[in-house]
């Protein structure tokens, strides 16, 4: 098993279990050998406040397992609910391999795969709310 690797781009900071690491100068490679780690980009973290649409709060949502500020047990059926609502409305084919993937990645407790399938949903999102209000 080769783990998770984290390229950081100079100054970029992780969460890994509750700790704060901040690269150096330089860009670096981390090769996380310790299965079911919490890990989150903060560069790619979600502030509570920003969780304002549905794609939002399910990355939010799954962002909290990560970070293991929340269960993910008991987290788990909430975030799949909330897949589940977004593949009533997000149902063309892309959002659709999307969605799919990030079921099969939460089923499987592999949320760091589940939010980077569920952050490609966000563009679409913001399309779409962009064009309901005009």
């Amino acid at each position: 098993m080769s783990g998770l690797i984290l390229k950081l781009g100079p100054k970029e900071r992780v969460l890994i279990n509750g700790a704060v690491i901040e690269n150096g100068e330089k860009r670096s490679r981390l090769a996380i050998k310790t299965p079911n780690a919490n890990i989150l980009r903060l560069k790619d973290a979600i502030h509570p406040e920003e969780a304002t649409t549905p794609v939002r709060r399910v990355c939010y949502a799954t962002q909290l397992i990560l970070s293991g500020d929340i269960d993910a047990e008991k987290a788990k059926l909430q975030v799949l609910r909330r897949i589940e609502e977004l593949s009533r409305i997000l149902t063309d084919e892309d959002s659709r391999q999307h969605l799919d993937e990030a079921t099969t990645a939460v089923s499987e407790a592999q949320y760091y795969r589940a939010l980077k399938a569920l952050r490609a949903l966000l563009p679409r999102e913001e399309r779409l709310l962009t064009a309901q209000l005009q």
